[in-house]
């Protein structure tokens, strides 16, 4: 299911391959606008507004680089994919250091284009949640953006790892609700992958412990969906 009004600008000199991605993200559900090269790219940016760029590394008038570059002076946290057929190491890097969030190489499947695209935007989203917020979870305060867990009773706290608070904003936004495991993984650790299952089923028992002070408030395994964080009164602000 597309994310609500994602509208992409898509940026690929090769004529038939810009349209048949344009035409397969439009029937995904996302709006999407083709440019032939980065000129035309940079002039679409500054007239529409758009939650995800797609650019092909070299184009005609303006290389890819270049355009994600100007683009970020106008709006910095605009997420951004690379698609090329260069696969070398310094390629990738130079991509990287123009500030992509991901990279993609030629050739690739347009289900690999659209998993990368969401998973992205699902990143994205979660930061946005978690960005200076503040949970009321039980006797508990947590300030995901200092990563800080305290506990009312006795004036304690605790200093999160990346993870954990990545990890506990997000069963605090689904606070009494699932959330799906496998978006947790992807949106965490980007790929759902057996390792990173482990890896979050450790995270979770360290939140667990982490909240034992307040015995009324429970991290549940919902077998074969994910988690459900179980607060009598929880508060958002």
């Amino acid at each position: 299911m597309a994310e609500e009004n994602v509208r992409v600008l898509l940026c690929e000199d090769d004529e038939n391959l810009g349209m048949l991605l344009c035409e397969y993200l439009q029937v995904k559900g996302y709006p999407c606008d083709l440019c032939d090269n980065g000129e035309n790219g940079l002039k679409a940016f500054m007239k529409e507004s758009y939650d995800i760029c797609i650019f092909d590394v070299m184009m005609p008038k303006k290389d890819g680089f270049t355009l994600a570059t100007e683009v970020h002076e106008i709006k910095p946290d605009i997420p951004i994919i690379f698609l090329t057929a260069k696969n070398l190491k310094d390629d990738i890097i130079e991509g990287f250091r123009h500030g992509c969030d991901d990279y993609i190489t030629k050739p690739f499947s347009m289900e690999e284009l659209l998993c990368r695209m969401e998973a992205v935007l699902r990143r994205l989203r979660a930061q946005r949640l978690a960005e200076k917020r503040t949970y009321h979870i039980g006797k508990y305060i947590f300030e995901s953006q200092k990563q800080h867990l305290h506990f009312i009773d006795d004036g304690s706290s605790v200093k999160l790892t990346t993870k954990e608070a990545d990890l506990l904003a997000l069963l605090c936004t689904n606070v009494n609700e699932i959330l799906p495991r496998n978006y947790a993984l992807k949106t965490i650790w980007i790929d759902d992958n057996y390792f990173n299952a482990r890896s979050m089923d450790v995270y979770i028992t360290k939140l667990r412990k982490f909240l034992a002070k307040d015995p009324t408030i429970q991290i549940i395994n919902i077998h074969g969906k994910g988690y459900k964080l179980v607060v009598p009164e929880a508060k958002k602000q």
